[in-house]
């Protein structure tokens, strides 16, 4: 049986290396030197997430290896800064893209989903029930505002605006340089669990327009107790993006985040009306492996695949 996503280890990056199955498992390989190669052993069935850098290449076996444990490859840029895409594991049915779907394709769910998203932002504040969507985009870019002073003040490294201009990366400061690699292992972190529950990254609620919007969506959830506060601390780091992605891996055993985050998206995609009453173990369980594929049928719902529908057929 695969281990649950949210027991997994968070994610692991690499850059410069070949990755190949041998008869032990899929492992890195470093050149040293020309006479050395060191091996590294990836816990391909503990592992959510593997992010590829720039240099890295992969077989075709280890690749399978890694789509059978259910572990999700996403391909990355140089410094770990922006995920370009990523490998979807099959074993998996449809059942919680069917409830994205629905709520994304229904204007009205999409609002109640997108509003929930913000609420999830502000925590325990009292927020009216008549509130709008744009009053909450209002609201909650005036709180990052007060959060990006707050975090200044207390480094005591003055204004800081947030700026992230790829082409410009060298010269940019070391908090959002850390910030943009520590939101980078949040998106893939994210776009990991996303996969394991079978729902598509580009069907977003609050963003629109990219393959990675529900990323961007449910990552916004938590950048306030995760990548902000660590990127702010690293404002005098000689290099804060490899710093921004080994303390954030390391600060991940501590937060828990991958259960957050599947806990959060079931939530925010199960009807609202729906009790505990009517929830079952299959209907909330992470990993709803294929059992059988079914066909659809818009009276009867479902119909069972491998039979002939002909009259007479067999």
């Amino acid at each position: 049986m695969l281990p649950r996503v949210a027991d997994s280890l968070s994610f692991l990056y690499l850059d410069m290396v070949r990755v190949v199955q041998d008869d032990t498992g899929v492992c890195a390989q470093i050149q040293v030197d020309e006479h050395r190669t060191d091996l590294v052993y990836i816990p391909t069935a503990a592992l959510s997430c593997l992010l590829l850098g720039p240099g890295v290449s992969i077989t075709t076996p280890a690749l399978t290896t890694l789509a059978r444990h259910g572990t999700s490859v996403v391909c990355v840029g140089a410094g770990g800064v922006r995920a370009y895409a990523g490998i979807l594991p099959d074993s998996l049915t449809t059942h919680w893209l069917e409830q994205q779907v629905a709520t994304w394709a229904d204007p009205s769910r999409r609002l109640e989903v997108a509003v929930r998203m913000y609420r999830m932002r502000f925590k325990d504040a009292d927020i009216p029930q008549s509130v709008t969507l744009e009053q909450l985009r209002g609201m909650e870019g005036q709180r990052m505002k007060t959060f990006y002073k707050i975090l200044a003040q207390q480094h005591g490294i003055g204004r800081f605006r947030r700026n992230y201009r790829p082409d410009q990366w060298d010269s940019q400061d070391p908090v959002n340089r850390a910030l943009s690699a520590a939101n980078t292992c949040l998106y893939g972190i994210v776009h990991a669990a996303l996969l394991a529950l079978g729902l598509s990254p580009a069907l977003g609620y609050v963003h629109a327009g990219t393959q990675h919007a529900f990323v961007y969506d449910m990552a916004d959830l938590y950048k306030a107790d995760t990548t902000l506060p660590l990127a702010f601390a690293l404002h005098s780091s000689d290099n804060p993006e490899q710093e921004a992605r080994r303390r954030f891996r390391e600060d991940l055993r501590l937060l828990r985040l991958m259960p957050r985050i599947i806990q959060d998206v079931q939530s925010l995609l199960t009807p609202p009306h729906n009790t505990a009453d009517d929830d079952t173990d299959d209907e909330h369980s992470e990993r709803r492996d294929v059992k059988m594929v079914h066909l659809w049928d818009p009276k009867t719902g479902v119909l069972p695949a491998g039979v002939n529908y002909a009259e007479g057929g067999t």
